[in-house]
């Protein structure tokens, strides 16, 4: 097969004439090769040499790039050139071997031959020649152009040594079947179900890469299905393990909350690209195992589950070594607010509900409402519609707040300092105690949200409070 009309690019001549200069084989690998047959735009290409990758980088940066854009990681054995709006990433073909103890293989100078079987899927191992004379040549000595054509994921070599050698490539197997849509090839699952405890050589930074490329494809539960069913998920993420399962008492029983979970992630995914609110929607009810109970007159209860799974997402990011910064508390606060659409618009959308529902979710308002109508995955049209029904009088009625923008950025209209001046008293509780109040006014309506009403409030109540907490 040729692929020259799909070498376009001015590069892959270019570097081809530098190799053939050096009297060396080149060829474009990986991932760049497979999104060139699924038709997929990519920017970052990847070159294999029989010889030295850094000093045919070296030599590229010097004739293409003046010399500039050079990053030479000498331990690994690979350079990287930066030309324009491309990466571009050179090593020298290698042969590996493994220590069981260590992913880092024990690496040596090998053939092309070499370098094809140690990569980890046989629609990644593909290489196309540049040198001039077979410029175009596709090299495919593992059928993966088959399994392109047919959506599998298959490892070129025998799969219990592929992912023994190097147990994130199990983590990369779903990712690709999530990311592209394809299916994993039955015995090519299979080891990954016999080799599963060895994940546990694998850094939580490493797994959580691979997390986020499937939080990130458009329908992530298929790669929490596949991690659930590989035996995966029990062992990296406990927490979302642990809403598996439906318990029976009195012949009543509870829907599976894990299934739910993933219904709602798909769910947000189809409406947002945002990888966090996804994050938000995977661990919305997390607090539901720990807040489970049995109320013979109501069935299963789950009472407060989202407050308790708004103080477990600091816990759950440091021990999954997830940010621990804004991103963390936007999770945990959409996890806790996450069932407050529903309760304000069953309250049949007070006034007062809804100013605290836009002061509570400030500027991701628009996202916990996207999180709360992908939390509907009833099977009963009629619910379904009731719901979608209130969701929507809740937000005409968000949108008639005269106040709505000002109360999504909430600042008190007075300030602390402003009250002990004129009352001449240090701070105190009984400063937090006023600021509350006025606030509370505001949300029932008793007083517009202006500094001057807000302060003529602050002259009326404040001398009782003051007198109290003298």
């Amino acid at each position: 097969m040729n692929l020259k009309e799909d070498l376009k690019l001015p590069v892959f001549r270019q570097i081809g004439e530098i190799a053939d200069s050096m009297n060396r084989e080149v060829y474009v690998v990986g991932g760049y090769v497979r999104d060139i047959f699924l038709r997929r735009h990519s920017s970052d290409i990847d070159f294999v040499t029989v010889g030295s990758g850094i000093e045919l980088a070296t030599e590229v940066a010097g004739k293409i790039n003046r010399g500039k854009g050079l990053s030479v990681f000498a331990s690994y054995g690979t350079a990287q050139v930066k030309a324009v709006d491309l990466e571009l990433e050179f090593v020298g073909a290698r042969r590996e071997s493994y220590s069981r103890d260590s992913r880092n293989p024990i690496v040596e100078d090998g053939t092309l031959e070499d370098d094809q079987n140690r990569r980890d899927f046989t629609i990644n191992a593909m290489a196309v020649c540049l040198n001039a004379d077979r410029f175009g040549e596709l090299v495919d000595p593992f059928n993966g152009v088959v399994d392109l054509h047919n959506r599998t994921i298959r490892t070129p070599l025998d799969p219990d040594i592929t992912f023994s050698d190097d147990p994130l490539r199990m983590m990369r197997a779903i990712r690709f079947a999530s990311q592209l849509d394809f299916t994993i090839e039955p015995e090519t699952f299979e080891a990954i179900r016999r080799n599963r405890n060895r994940i546990s050589i694998i850094t939580k930074e490493r797994i959580n890469d691979e997390l986020s490329k499937i939080m990130r494809s458009s329908t992530p539960s298929t790669g929490f299905r596949l991690l659930d069913d590989s035996g995966l998920l029990e062992l990296i993420f406990p927490t979302l393990y642990a809403l598996k399962g439906v318990e029976t008492k009195e012949g009543r029983g509870h829907k599976d909350n894990f299934y739910h979970t993933l219904q709602v992630v798909d769910n947000v995914a189809a409406k947002s690209d945002n990888e966090w609110l996804r994050w938000a929607a995977l661990l919305h009810d997390i607090g539901k195992p720990v807040t489970k109970k049995y109320d013979a007159r109501i069935g299963w209860t789950f009472h407060n589950h989202n407050f308790i799974g708004e103080k477990m997402i600091p816990r759950v990011f440091k021990q999954m070594k997830l940010p621990l910064n804004e991103k963390m508390k936007y999770v945990a606060k959409l996890v806790g607010l996450h069932m407050r659409p529903q309760s304000v618009g069953e309250e049949g959308v007070s006034d007062s509900g809804v100013r605290r529902l836009i002061t509570d979710a400030g500027p991701d308002l628009e996202d916990l409402m996207t999180l709360a109508e992908a939390d509907i995955t009833s099977k009963n049209p009629a619910k379904v519609r009731r719901q979608l029904e209130g969701f929507a009088a809740l937000r005409r009625r968000m949108s008639e707040i005269n106040d709505a923008d000002a109360l999504r950025n909430w600042k008190s209209p007075v300030d602390g300092h402003e009250i002990m001046q004129y009352f001449n008293i240090p701070p105190s509780s009984a400063i937090k105690e006023i600021k509350d109040a006025v606030k509370e006014a505001i949300l029932e309506g008793e007083i517009p949200y202006t500094h001057d009403d807000a302060w003529a409030y602050v002259l009326r109540i404040a001398p009782a409070i003051l007198l109290e907490k003298s």
